[in-house]
């Protein structure tokens, strides 16, 4: 009978240390009040945002001023495309030391200037040659700054998530330090063994090494940004304001085809090499034609004035320029074959980029509107439990190393999701963040 009793005794304490559990589980199993908004890092008042960050690098940034300097000079060519040929003036004289009369060779002076004259119109056909080169090389520029934007938007993303993971493990370190202290305390009642506390100190280690990476990412991020931003020297008070979690996109993938048709500039460019290419093939044919220089002379010989002129026409029996016609007219068909390649690639682009766009941002919105919050409930009954007995020490450690697992996966998502963003952006050259 004592035996029953004691039995009795245990199952009815064991019972309603079950029903505390149970009360305090579903306590914590109430909606999180948004727990990825936790994860938003704080920003100095002098913080950028991605916009102002983008602006800094069209103003700054070396290669864009670099291909902006380039631009220029293709388009002086265009100046010197319609130059037209420098007449020549030659002034020669002979026997200059003898007397005009009484001698049996007088002196004598003579001038002429000539002038070559183009034909086939290839003043024109230079002309269009480079306005169409300086149009491509516009474009080229275009897809330049589509390149540099892309760096600065991935650059700044990885400095807002390197951001939050150091202020999650801050956050991390910050409160297990101070569960590690209420441990101290219990060891040293006496609650709990000398073995489980070393255990859960040692625990401390990976949280202070996480601190530590956390540290170094968010340094590295923000100096590779501000070398976008044309820094000569990365500063420690830069900072960026921006929103970790990634914002939905309301358009389908005809119609980032058609934006992506209408405005990409590697299309354009190669649109523009079209144009080049046919201007080059008249060009080549107009350089085949015969260019006459006449020539007017003045000579005075002793006390004899003459006047007189001459045409030099060549015959081109062999050279009228076959090669470069051949040339140019195989260069202006592959440019075409060309258009074709860029117009599939841009279709190519934007299909992979929305597929990886779609399928990262189906992650994140799990871990933001589900596994977040489930991995933060799951750490705090199990940090109940064990605190209370009702749970062992290894299943809380796995329950500490399964919510650092869960959060930095769901910031890998969200980075993932902001990234596809900015390929998107890239592929479709429109602006995709609202």
């Amino acid at each position: 009978m004592f035996v029953k009793s004691m039995i009795a005794k245990q199952i009815a304490k064991t019972d309603t240390k079950c029903r505390s559990l149970l009360a305090a589980a579903c306590l914590l199993l109430l909606p999180c009040a948004a727990f990825a908004q936790t994860l938003q890092p704080p920003s100095s008042p002098s913080a950028i945002t991605m916009q102002q960050a983008v602006d800094l690098a069209r103003a700054k940034n070396p290669t864009l001023l670099a291909a902006q300097q380039n631009l220029l000079s293709v388009k002086a060519q265009e100046i010197q495309a319609g130059v037209r040929a420098n007449p020549y003036f030659t002034l020669y004289g002979t026997n200059v030391t003898l007397p005009a009369e009484g001698a049996s060779n007088p002196y004598s002076y003579s001038g002429q200037v000539s002038r070559l004259f183009e034909r086939g119109q290839k003043r024109r056909w230079r002309l269009d040659v480079a306005r169409s080169t300086t149009v491509q090389t516009d474009a080229q520029l275009q897809l330049t700054i589509q390149q540099t934007v892309l760096a600065v938007h991935q650059a700044f993303t990885n400095f807002v998530i390197a951001k939050a993971a150091k202020k999650l493990a801050d956050d991390n370190l910050a409160d297990y330090r101070h569960e590690l202290q209420i441990s101290h305390d219990r060891y040293a009642a006496g609650d709990i063994a000398k073995l489980d506390f070393e255990r859960l100190d040692l625990q401390l280690a990976q949280f202070e090494t996480d601190e530590s990476n956390a540290i170094t990412a968010a340094q590295q991020a923000s100096d590779q940004l501000q070398v976008l931003l044309g820094t000569d020297k990365p500063r420690t008070d830069f900072d960026v304001i921006g929103d970790v979690v990634p914002p939905p996109l309301a358009f389908t993938m005809e119609e980032l085809e058609q934006k992506a048709l209408a405005a990409r500039p590697d299309l354009k460019a190669a649109t523009a090499a079209v144009a080049v290419a046919d201007a080059s093939v008249k060009l080549a044919y107009a350089n085949g034609t015969t260019d006459p220089t006449l020539e007017g002379e003045y000579d005075r010989s002793g006390t004899y004035n003459s006047a007189g002129f001459s045409i030099n026409i060549p015959i081109r029996l062999f050279d009228r320029n076959q090669g470069n016609k051949e040339t140019a007219k195989f260069t202006a068909q592959a440019s075409r074959f060309s258009v074709t390649a860029a117009h599939n690639q841009v279709i190519s682009d934007v299909d992979q980029a929305y597929s990886g766009y779609f399928n990262a941002k189906v992650l994140s919105d799990r871990y933001n509107g589900h596994y977040l919050d489930e991995a933060k409930d799951v750490l705090d009954i199990a940090q109940f439990s064990y605190q209370h007995g009702g749970l062992a020490l290894i299943d809380y450690l796995d329950a500490l190393r399964e919510s650092r697992s869960v959060t930095a996966d769901a910031l890998n998502a969200y980075s993932q999701t902001w990234m596809a963003i900015h390929q998107l952006s890239f592929a479709t050259a429109t602006e995709m963040i609202p």
